[in-house]
């Protein structure tokens, strides 16, 4: 059972800054790629950034620049830097984890596409 918990999230003024993150708990070996997703209000979920095990990092154009999503393997952590927020990045930010090396006894198999419950970002203009 492989569970990922979001932390971090609240209310902050346009121009202001938030550092999310996430932990992921179970018998972990290992995980591919982690990431951070958001859907805001009537739109659909979107990627925000990932980080591969190895640090190759891919951002959404509209956050480029702004923030900055690091990961931790020993800790199987990763962590969302957000500055120069605006109104529009107001959404529910969800973490993920995707191709995890799980052990289960003396062998292991690989899970896919697992998702945190979200919190929830608001950014007052």
């Amino acid at each position: 059972q492989v569970q990922l918990v979001e932390s971090g999230g609240g209310l902050v003024q346009a121009g202001g800054s938030l550092r999310l993150s996430c932990a992921a708990s179970g018998s972990i070996l290992s995980i591919n790629a982690m990431g951070w997703y958001r859907q805001a209000p009537g739109k659909q979920r979107e990627l925000v950034a990932t980080i591969t095990s190895g640090g190759t990092t891919n951002y959404a154009d509209s956050v480029m620049g702004r923030f900055t999503i690091s990961r931790d393997n020993a800790k199987n952590t990763v962590t969302l830097q957000m500055d120069s927020l605006k109104p529009e990045d107001t959404a529910v930010y969800y973490c993920n984890a995707d191709l995890i090396d799980i052990e289960v006894g003396p062998t292991h198999y690989y899970g896919w596409d697992y998702w945190g419950k979200g919190t929830l970002v608001t950014v007052s203009s």
